[in-house]
Order: C-alpha cells, then structure tokens, then sequence
C-alpha cells in the first residue's frame, strides 16, 4: 500500500511539472507572437488529460509507470519536438520517439486482447502467439495511420512533419536513356539545384551533397523503429502470457480494466 502511495505521488508530480512547463511555454511563445506554439501548448494540454479521461470514462486503469511515459512521450514530441526544435537539433529524435510509439501502441493493443481474453464473457479463448500478434499488428496499424496524418498535413497545410533529408545516392529507371526497367545509380551527388518560387520571388538553391529527398525515408525509418518497439512488447507480452508470476514487470505497461466494487 505504501509503494502504491510512493508511485501516486510520483505519477502526480511528474503531471504537474510538465503541466507547469507547458503552461511557462505558453506564456512565452504568447509574448513572442508565435501563435502556431501557443496552439501546441494548448494541445499538449489537452493530450495530458487522455490517461485521466481513459480512467474514468472507460473505466481502464493506466499502470503508473505507463501513464508517466505517456506524459513524458507528449512532452517530448510537442513541445520538446516541435517547439524547441529538438527533432532538428538532435539526430536521432525522431528516430527514438516512433521506437516508443511502436512500445506503447502494442501494450495498449496486448491489453485490450489480454481483457477480452480473461473475461468470462467471451467464450472464445485466443493463443498467447495470437494475442501477441494481435498487439503487434495493433501497434503497426496506428503507425501506418499517423504517416497517413503527417502525409496530410504536408500536402494540406504545407508543413514538414514527413521531415526532407539530403540523400547523395539515388536509384531509379526514370533517367535510363534507353527507357528500360533497368534502374540507373547515380552515387556520390555533389550537388543539385533548385529554381523556385520562394516567399513570392524566384530564387535558385543550391543543395549540397545529394538531393532533397521530401519525406519517404523519414517515413519508412519511422516505420521500422515503429516495427522494432512493437516487436519487443509482443515479444514481452507473449512472455507474460505464459508466465504471468515469472515476467511480472510487464504489468508496469499493461492496461487493466478496474472492477467494478472501485
């Protein structure tokens, strides 16, 4: 009981840390008159409210050390991410936040088979390989979904959330002389340009060391660190299945559904 209290009141601090923060930044990104930011603020607030409103509308308790991660994936991918620009700054940001996505999603996805699975009510009673693959294909899913949403909001909006790469080494059949499906590799671009219309006048732009790739490598990368982290939980969540008492742990990621007496 009292290492419940401890978790509580840890779970309790970190939500209004990072709730006094967001708040900070708000503020400052009002002051600025950057309006966009100030927007984001207020979406990460909301987004902080998901693990209570999942508590008490769907009656599914959040593990402690999950709701915490959640919070900070928020966080980091708001207002770490897009407003202090850490996924320019630090290489591999991106990179590290969709390999927890892909973690997340499956727990969430392993949890909801797991209840089903347990319940009484329903007859039918799944494999442990079946409800682990079952939470793999879950998590892949809402990867798949959210490339669709950056897709979207680049094309709609003109933003860069499918973020561009500079690649030095391409492969296609477009540019073979002869028109066969043979691909041409043109390696080591020293450079390309770019005549364009940029802020209402023509500019040229010059790309050094490759060309600009607008968005597919950042996508597939996403996906497959999606497919690592949902990899490793199926794995886990499997493991669990079959000894509960023996990979315990994983209930520290595992949604439950509360009782009814709570």
């Amino acid at each position: 009981m009292e290492k419940l209290k401890k978790y509580k009141k840890r779970d309790l601090t970190v939500y209004v840390v990072l709730r006094a923060l967001v708040i900070l930044i708000i503020i400052i990104q009002f002051f600025r008159g950057n309006w966009q930011n100030v927007f984001l603020g207020f979406l990460t607030l909301i987004l902080f409210m998901i693990p209570s409103i999942i508590d008490r509308k769907l009656n599914i308790k959040l593990p402690t050390v999950l709701e915490t991660i959640i919070l900070l994936f928020i966080f980091s991918a708001e207002i770490l991410g897009e407003i202090q620009n850490f996924y320019g700054i630090f290489k591999h940001w991106d990179t590290i936040l969709h390999t927890i996505n892909g973690f997340l999603c499956a727990a969430i996805g392993f949890s909801l088979i797991d209840i089903l699975n347990r319940s009484e009510k329903f007859h039918t009673k799944m494999t442990p390989i079946f409800v682990a693959l079952v939470a793999f294909c879950f998590s892949m899913t809402i990867g798949v979904l959210w490339e669709f949403f950056e897709y979207g909001m680049d094309k709609t909006f003109n933003t860069d959330m499918q973020k561009d790469k500079i690649i030095s080494k391409i492969s296609t059949v477009e540019l073979n002389s002869e028109k066969k499906n043979i691909p041409v590799e043109i390696e080591d671009i020293k450079y390309t340009k770019i005549l364009g219309v940029v802020d209402g006048e023509e500019n040229e732009i010059n790309i050094n060391n490759g060309y600009l790739d607008i968005g597919l490598n950042d996508t597939m990368e996403d996906l497959i660190v999606n497919f690592i982290g949902a990899v490793i939980f199926s794995v886990i969540g499997l493991l669990y299945i079959k000894g509960r008492d023996e990979y315990k742990f994983a209930e520290n990621f595992i949604p439950i559904l509360k009782s009814k007496n709570k």
